[in-house]
C-alpha cells in the first residue's frame, strides 16, 4: 500500500528529508513538503549578504523547483498540527500522512525585549541582512554594537562571525579607526557548548581584532531614541549602529499542538529524532536535545541536515522493510568566518561526555574557500 510522508518546513532539514525520501522510496509513495515561504534561503550565506558579497538571488532557490524531483510542494501557513493522527491544516486544507516530519525551525521574538523589535538589524533573516547591507555605506564613524539578546540563539558561531566580518568591512571601507566595535553576549563565553578550548579560541579571534567582548550581559531594554542598551546587571551601552540576534522560541503552531516540553522545544529521542507520537519526528531548531554538560545541542543547519538523513533513512526502512536502522551520533562541524578571506573550522562530537569534544582548525584561506565551495555544492545538490 502506498504511503504519504508530510514534511513541515522548507529549511535545511525539511529539504534534505524530502529529497532523500523521494530518491529512496518508490514513486507511488507521496512526499509532501509544506512551507509558508516561496523560497529556501541558505542561511549560512546571510553573513556574506550583509556585507554585500552576495545577493538574495545568489543564496536562495524556489521551493517549487523540488516538484521536478517528484515532491509535492504546498505553499501556505500551517494553522494546526494533530500529531496523534499525523494531520495538519494549511490555509483551511487538510493533509494526513502515515509519517510526519516537523522541521519548522525557531521563530524570532524580538518583541519580548522592550524596544528591540523597532531598533537595529537582525542579520539572521534575509530582510534584516539586506537592511544592514544597505545601512553600512553611510556608517563611517561611531559605535557599532553587536548583541545576542538571549543565551539561546540560532547558530552559535554566527554573532562572532558577524562581528569579525563587519570589522573587516570597516577596514575595507577605510573607516576602522573611526569605528569602535563591541559585542555584548548574554552567554558566559563564545560557543560554550563546544567546550572551553573552542570558546577560548573564538574569544581570542574576536579580541585580536580590537573588538571589545562583554559576556554575561543580558539585555532588558533597548531605547531607540537615546540609542542605549540596558542590561540586567545594571550596565548600559550606547550605540550608533545596532546589530542583533533576537530571542527565539518554537513556532506557535508547534506549541499549540502540545509538542513542546518544559524546555519550550520538542523532545525527541536523541539518536532517531522520534517524538512521543508514533510516526512523528522532529528535526533541527524546533527540537531541544539536552547534553551532559547542561546545555542543549546547538541549533545549527549542520545538525538539521544530519538528523534529516537519519529520519529519511528510518522512514524508508519503515515503509519498505529494507535497510538498517540509522542513528544520529551528535557529530557536526562549522566554518567560522574571520574576515580577510579567511575562516576557521570547528568539528567534533557534541554527544561526547562529560563535555563535547570539538577541535578548532586555525583560520586560513583554505577554510574560507571550503565554505564558498560548500555553499555552491549544497544549493546545486539539493535543488
Amino acid at each position: 500500500m502506498n504511503q504519504t510522508v508530510l514534511v513541515l518546513g522548507g529549511g535545511v532539514g525539511g529539504v534534505v528529508t524530502a529529497v532523500e525520501l523521494r530518491k529512496k522510496l518508490p514513486g507511488g509513495h507521496r512526499i509532501v513538503l509544506i512551507d509558508r515561504e516561496e523560497r529556501h534561503v541558505f542561511a549560512p550565506s546571510l553573513l556574506w549578504l550583509m556585507t554585500g558579497a552576495r545577493t538574495a538571488a545568489n543564496i536562495s532557490r524556489p521551493l517549487d523547483r523540488l516538484s521536478r524531483r517528484g515532491i509535492e510542494v504546498v505553499r501556505g501557513a500551517i494553522t494546526s498540527i494533530d500529531p496523534a493522527n499525523r494531520r495538519v491544516e494549511v490555509n483551511g486544507r487538510a493533509f494526513e500522512g502515515d509519517h510526519l516530519v516537523i522541521s519548522l525551525g525557531a521563530d524570532f521574538t524580538p518583541e519580548v525585549i522592550p524596544g528591540l523589535a523597532d531598533t537595529g538589524h537582525n542579520f539572521c533573516t534575509l530582510e534584516g541582512a539586506e537592511s544592514l547591507r544597505d545601512a553600512l555605506p553611510a556608517f563611517r564613524s561611531g559605535r557599532l554594537v553587536l548583541m545576542t539578546a538571549a543565551p539561546a540563539y540560532k547558530c552559535p558561531a554566527a554573532p562572532y562571525e558577524a562581528a569579525m566580518l563587519l570589522e573587516h568591512d570597516c577596514r575595507r571601507r577605510g573607516v576602522r579607526e573611526q569605528v569602535a566595535i563591541a559585542l555584548y553576549a548574554a552567554e558566559p563565553g563564545p560557543m560554550g557548548v563546544a567546550g572551553p578550548d573552542m570558546s577560548a579560541s573564538v574569544r581570542q579571534m574576536i579580541e585580536s581584532k580590537g573588538i571589545a567582548y562583554h559576556p554575561e550581559h543580558q539585555v532588558t531594554k533597548v531605547d531607540a531614541a537615546s540609542r542605549r542598551l540596558t542590561f540586567a546587571n545594571g550596565a548600559t551601552a550606547e550605540f550608533d549602529l545596532l546589530v542583533h540576534v533576537p530571542p527565539i522560541r518554537a513556532p506557535q503552531v508547534v506549541r499549540d499542538a502540545g509538542l513542546t516540553a518544559e524546555s519550550g522545544w520538542v523532545t525527541v529521542a536523541r539518536h532517531t529524532m522520534e517524538t512521543s507520537f508514533q510516526g512523528v519526528y522532529a528535526i533541527g531548531d524546533v527540537t531541544g536535545i539536552p547534553l551532559k554538560l547542561g546545555k542543549p545541542l546547538p541549533k545549527a543547519g549542520v545538525f538539521a541536515h544530519a538528523e534529516a538523513e537519519v529520519v529519511a533513512a528510518n522512514i524508508v526502512r519503515a515503509v519498505t522493510g529494507k535497510g538498517k536502522p540509522a542513528r544520529f551520533d551528535g557529530h557536526g562541524g562549522c566554518f567560522v568566518e574571520t574576515g580577510d578571506g579567511k575562516a576557521g573550522f570547528g568539528k567534533g562530537d557534541f554527544y561526547a561526555e562529560p563535555v563535547p569534544v570539538v577541535r578548532m582548525r586555525p583560520p586560513g584561506r583554505r577554510w574560507h574557500w571550503g565554505k564558498v565551495a560548500f555553499e555552491k555544492v549544497w544549493l546545486r545538490q539539493w535543488f
